[in-house]
């Protein structure tokens, strides 16, 4: 009966793989005017790939395959189609199908809207996109609060009460270090940073760093996109996006090196689950550990720079020639409260973060209506961020994230930069992680997370892997103290 049932699975597999093909090719080189076919075509392979999981045969399989007599791959696989299938069967197919084609149109027109600072050209989309999470929300059922849902689609059983207590905590450690380092900025000189900086010199670093970090090229590729993102067919096969901008050396670097901690994870699955429903990262968070890991834990660690600047330095001599490695080092952490999450430094990341969280909860809620969103955000940047957009392209028009319907994903972020903190605490007891990283070598380093996380893809939770990896639960306080020490350390305080 395995075999039966892994026929639907191996095609389910492959129209997802087709699916993603697609939408890769959206965000990156499809032309403009592709969209509105391409997002039918888009609708029809997501309501066959629907209907090859939700079908009275499936159904009987799943009734009558008994998991203890499956192997230990078929078990787990089977374990995580169980999960899927009671979601995807109280949706139906026509909602599903119409979702998938409403996002792929939503996603080209948020872009417009964003490049002409127009909310009300997105606003009849987003309406949209949460009416249809609501109505889903309503089919699923929810327990204390529907936004609980969305966090399990991303984070399995976060919930709000947990995320509260979590933000209350971070917020409260956080607020006093940045009142340290803005003081400590008339000291700190990161004006060579924002500077015109050859683009197509500036996409050379960036595949030299990837491959650097261990980005294979023969299993990967890396094109541009407005919005950096991570994408694998399996682990043959993973494509990162990166974007550069002419006045900012540092952000296209730190993007490549965050989405390269992504893609390390799916290059890093095993093969016995790669192509499978277990066959990628086990939840938003713990890949958002790996991307922060490596961004922020190495990306933006003096260690880390010291061999590499020199390059950097030849690269850019007009601009950085003068410019001291510790220098560079300091600027590219400095802490400075800013309009653009992607752009904003480590410590204020997080308010960054639960500005969107709270709007989330709120639309979700029914306290915020989307038309308000502009004002809302405007309000909760103050109140979180100490700064308020002027326009709604630096505002409520940044990320592409809702446009796609991903809500409660953003929680995610600020979850993995802790999880990222707990697990570099644990593997700096058996690796001498800074040697590594100043010889420029990753190899060992690498392999410690492929065999405590990445290989396992979803056969376990973050949890588990957390708690196997950590020896403990996970505890914030690593990540309070991690930003604690490394303020201490770019502004001697």
């Amino acid at each position: 009966m395995w075999n039966e049932l892994n026929e639907y699975l191996e095609k389910y597999n492959a129209l997802t793989q087709a699916i993603k093909l697609l939408a890769w090719d959206i965000e990156t080189e499809a032309p403009r005017d592709s969209i509105d076919n391409t997002s039918k075509t888009l609708g029809l392979l997501s309501s066959e790939a629907y209907e090859t999981l939700i079908n009275p045969e499936v159904e009987h399989l799943l009734e009558v395959i008994k998991p203890a007599e499956l192997s230990a791959r078929e078990a787990a696989i089977f374990h995580e189609l169980q999960k899927q299938y009671k979601k995807l069967k109280v949706i139906p197919k026509q909602e599903y199908q119409a979702f998938t084609e409403l996002t792929t149109k939503a996603q080209h027109v948020w872009a417009e809207a964003r490049q002409k600072n127009d909310f009300a050209m997105f606003a009849p989309y987003l309406e949209e996109i949460v009416a249809t999470h609501k109505r889903f929300i309503g089919y699923l059922g929810y327990t204390d609060h529907p936004y609980n849902t969305l966090l399990d689609d991303y984070e399995e059983g976060m919930t709000v009460e947990v995320l509260d207590a979590f933000f209350a905590e971070v917020k409260a450690a956080i607020v006093p270090l940045v009142e340290t380092a803005v003081k400590g900025n008339e000291q700190l000189d990161d004006s060579f940073i924002f500077v015109a900086y050859d683009v197509d010199k500036q996409r050379q670093f960036s595949r030299f760093i990837a491959e650097y970090l261990g980005f294979d090229y023969a299993r990967g590729v890396i094109k541009e996109s407005a919005h950096p993102f991570t994408e694998h067919m399996h682990n043959k096969d993973v494509r990162i996006t990166s974007a550069y901008l002419a006045n900012n050396i540092a952000s296209g670097i730190l993007s490549t090196i965050h989405e390269t901690g992504h893609a390390l994870y799916e290059l890093g699955v095993a093969d016995t689950w790669t192509g499978t429903l277990v066959g990628e990262g086990t939840s938003m968070a713990m890949h958002e550990s790996q991307s922060r890991f490596y961004e922020n834990v190495i990306g933006r660690s003096l260690v880390f720079w010291q061999p590499l600047y020199p390059r950097l330095q030849e690269m850019f001599p007009e601009q950085l020639a003068q410019v001291s490695v510790e220098d560079f080092w300091r600027a590219i952490n400095k802490v400075q409260p800013s309009l653009i999450r992607t752009e904003a430094d480590e410590v204020t990341y997080p308010l960054h973060i639960m500005v969107r969280y709270e709007i989330e909860k709120g639309l979700f809620d029914g306290s915020i209506a989307v038309n308000d969103l502009p004002q809302v955000w405007r309000e909760k940047m103050l109140e979180y961020v100490g700064v308020a957009p002027s326009n709604d392209a630096e505002g409520v028009l940044q990320d592409i994230h809702w446009s796609g319907g991903s809500f409660g994903y953003f929680p995610s972020y600020a979850l993995g930069s802790a999880y990222a903190a707990q697990l570099t605490k644990a593997l700096d007891k058996v690796l001498d992680r800074e040697d590594d990283v100043a010889q420029g070598t990753f190899k060992a380093i690498n392999a410690y997370l492929t065999e405590h996380i990445y290989q396992y893809g979803k056969t376990k939770t973050a949890k588990e892997l957390l708690e196997a990896m950590c020896g403990e639960a996970f505890n914030p306080q690593y990540y309070t103290e991690y930003l604690q020490a490394k303020i201490a350390d770019v502004y001697g305080k």
